[in-house]
């Protein structure tokens, strides 16, 4: 039985899927909740929030993440970080999936990747859970209603958490998979409810088709001067360095929280919502993003809560450091209507650094830019994968690597090509630790780091001194209004100088190894860089 708005001639039957029980298409949020409460999936919130949990799996998997190999992809997929699966074990998974699936009921969302309708893709999401189905509906860019009588999907991403897979028989590692098929468009998702396999199956799939368009796509938030989309500005950084908060900006209108493509005619949005980390999220600190936790359908994810109050607890990470909160855009006050925004005159990278040593802003040469893009390095926060318990510093290309599936240099030039076309400044901003390492130092105050990026993105910051440091040859400036001397320089803000010393060499040394892999493929001036 089919509920809801479908072209008539893309139905799942249409597609070859049949035998299910009831198929809901492209519900609203007040029926989805309404199906959701009824099948116990979750709770009802203070303000209509919905109140879940995903079992086993609090954050990605990326060990259980497969592409297949076929023809077009042998030869531009970055197989080195990308399990690799047979187009034959692919066809037994998607067969057996469809054969379980047969008299379940589920949940469709046909939505758009992409505000510019250039380079956007029509997806059609289908879920087991109800909750996932609220979830994508707000993580991506929704049709009009009538645009759904005329929709035609692209690539289908087919959800089942229900599904266990089987290593011998599917070709993966565990009974979990997420399998991305380019040539049959088509992302299997099984043995895992964490919901943000949905949004980062498709932002993969993005980062392998934009290339070949010329489009950079980045694991970035973006903003841009309120009244002035021009004058826009992006953060990369891996989940937990502060990409959602940084760009939650009251006196900048928010592009978007985490996924982004750079054209030639600017800067543009791949998503509808924002998916931002609750862990110690306060009213004072971060008032917008604490807002949205009590208004009407934003998913909760592995939050503590009292049980007749539906309080949320925002310090108990008994579930998991990755507790979460859904949201559409517009639930954010300055939030663009469009996604769209000029192209960036200021491009930051932001690192955790869980060493203490790099300075809380660094301004970075075009050749600097690259050997940092590529580098990627940061610090993975607890919770954001399975087995993460406290930071690890890591080197992760382009600040995605999980979510590249070319490599790194394909990404790199395209950065460098657009910075040099457009004038972008750019700027290393280190939200970690300062004063000592991690379980020493303390972590970089929020208040400075704000100080410090209003002062890069209003162009203030250029006009003061700087230094250079004597490790990694960038800029950092003596003088910074509102910020302690002190803290712009690490060293002087470790009690043990030759423990800063030696650790500093550390990382070095740590940034050499790592980028040796990339020395064959860059030019001279980032090989500079990397040599020193």
């Amino acid at each position: 039985m089919t509920i809801g708005r479908v072209n008539p001639d893309q139905t799942l039957e249409a597609q070859g899927i049949s035998g299910l029980g009831q198929v809901y298409y492209n519900l609203l949020e007040p029926a989805i909740i309404e199906e959701a409460l009824r099948r116990d999936e979750g709770e009802l919130g203070k303000g209509g929030a919905f109140l879940c949990e995903t079992g086993e799996f609090t954050g990605r998997s990326p060990k259980d993440k497969f592409t297949v190999k076929t023809a077009t992809t042998a030869d531009t997929i970055w197989w080195e970080n990308t399990n690799e699966m047979s187009e034959a074990h692919f066809d037994v998974l998607h067969a057996d999936m469809l054969a379980h699936m047969k008299g379940r009921d589920y949940f469709v969302q046909d939505v758009f990747c992409g505000a510019d309708p250039s380079h956007r893709l029509d997806v059609r999401l289908c879920t087991e859970l109800a909750w996932h189905n609220l979830f994508i509906r707000h993580m991506f860019r929704r049709p009009d209603r009538a645009e759904l009588d005329t929709f035609v999907p692209e690539f289908t991403v087919i959800n089942c958490p229900s599904f266990k897979a089987d290593p011998a028989r599917h070709g993966c590692r565990s009974e979990t998979v997420i399998a991305m098929n380019i040539d049959k468009k088509m992302i299997l998702i099984a043995n895992t409810q964490y919901a943000g396999e949905n949004k980062k199956g498709i932002f993969g799939l993005m980062n392998y088709l934009l290339p070949e368009k010329g489009v950079m796509p980045m694991h970035c938030s973006a903003n841009h001067v309120t009244g002035n989309p021009v004058d826009s500005a992006v953060f990369f950084g891996l989940s937990g360095t502060g990409k959602t908060t940084l760009s939650a900006d009251s006196e900048r209108t928010l592009i978007g929280d985490d996924e982004h493509g750079w054209s030639d005619r600017g800067t543009f949005n791949f998503e509808g919502g924002c998916y931002a980390k609750t862990i110690s999220l306060s009213r004072e600190a971060e008032p917008e993003i604490y807002a949205t936790t009590e208004m009407f359908g934003t998913v909760i994810e592995n939050m503590v809560y009292d049980q007749e109050t539906k309080e949320l607890d925002f310090e108990d990470d008994s579930l998991t450091a990755n507790m979460r909160c859904a949201y559409p855009m517009h639930y954010i006050p300055n939030a663009s209507e469009s996604g769209l925004g000029g192209h960036p005159k200021n491009v930051v990278m932001l690192t955790c650094d869980a060493f203490g040593v790099l300075p809380p802003i660094a301004r970075l040469t075009p050749a600097q830019a690259m050997y940092h893009m590529l580098s990627g390095f940061t610090s993975k926060v607890a919770g954001t994968e399975r087995g993460v318990t406290e930071p690890e510093p890591t080197f992760s290309t382009c600040f995605g690597a999980p979510f590249m599936p070319r490599r790194p240099e394909v990404y790199g030039n395209l950065l460098r090509e657009k910075i040099a076309a457009h004038g972008a400044t750019c700027w290393l901003v280190n939200t970690g630790w300062t004063g000592g390492a991690y379980g020493t130092g303390s972590r970089m105050p929020i208040k400075a780091t704000r100080t410090l990026l209003h002062a890069a993105l209003d162009g203030s910051l250029n006009d003061g001194q700087f230094r250079k440091d004597p490790h990694f040859g960038f800029e950092v400036p003596v003088h910074v209004t509102g910020v302690e001397d002190r803290l712009l320089d690490p060293r002087a803000t470790w009690e043990d100088k030759a423990a800063y010393d030696a650790q500093a060499q550390k990382l070095v040394e740590m940034f050499a190894e790592n980028f040796t892999q990339y020395v064959a493929y860059i030019d001279e001036d980032v090989k500079a860089v990397a040599i020193g």
